[in-house]
């Protein structure tokens, strides 16, 4: 099913893992793409071309979306011209560490970019999408911040408040057509996870696996590109029964 045509995705951290994965899928559900990265041009550049090869348009956005000012710079001009129809928040770090020992900097850091960053960029495309009474709002919380994580007070405390602020703003945007929901992956096989360890995780996951980015990107591409869409301010698990 293709009902998307021409449209156009907006997704927030899309150089690597899962964003590449949601990057791919949307263009392949015929969605034109906007993606935004931090700082590795050259991966955003490579995932630019996978786009351009499936035969959607592709430009590149780079700023850092703790900074406020840089958002509206990069975004809000552009977001006048053309009003995404989809908008995709996936962009974070974590600095991971118990909270006896965890820095300002580490707390901070996380806080700024996860959460922070949330309202940077829904602040400044929110009013484009309510003009237009229209748009999907997909943002890519955690395991962590339904669950928590001991090691991860700062990470899944940013994740939880993702998931708090899009339930309020479900309830703010219904009534103009426009769709918000959470997308929760557990462990994921991508780059961030590499270094964990496999023999202690797997344990704790029934499917006795960690997922794959492009498992996640299937579950955003039905919330973005399903016509027939009930789903509203919920929140959904890809995590292979890690939380139930």
């Amino acid at each position: 099913m293709n009902m998307s045509e021409n449209k156009l995705a907006l997704i927030v951290g899309g150089s690597r893992g899962i964003g590449r994965a949601i990057v791919l899928r949307l263009a392949r559900e015929g969605f034109d793409i906007w993606l935004t990265c931090l700082s590795n041009i050259d991966a955003a550049n490579k995932v630019k071309e996978e786009v351009e090869k499936i035969g959607r348009e592709c430009e590149v956005f780079v700023f850092d979306i703790a900074d406020f000012a840089a958002v509206k710079r990069a975004l809000e001009k552009k977001t006048d011209e053309r009003v995404p129809d989809v908008v995709v928040y996936n962009a974070g770090i974590a600095k991971d560490n118990l909270l006896v020992f965890m820095t300002k900097e580490e707390w901070d850091s996380v806080l700024h970019t996860n959460l922070d960053g949330f309202y940077h960029v829904m602040r400044t495309v929110i009013f484009p999408m309510l003009r237009e009474k229209r748009g999907r709002i997909v943002i890519i919380s955690s395991t962590s911040g339904e669950i928590g994580q001991a090691g991860q007070v700062n990470y899944s405390a940013s994740k939880a408040g993702l998931i708090g602020a899009a339930k309020a703003l479900a309830r703010e945007v219904a009534r103009k057509n426009i769709w918000v929901n959470v997308v929760a992956p557990g462990v994921i096989d991508t780059e961030m996870t590499k270094d964990l360890p496999k023999d202690r995780i797997l344990p704790m996951i029934p499917m006795q696996r960690f997922g794959t980015a492009e498992e996640v990107a299937s579950v955003v591409a039905f919330l973005c590109a399903e016509e027939h869409m009930y789903i509203h301010g919920q929140v959904i698990g890809v995590n292979g029964g890690l939380a139930i």
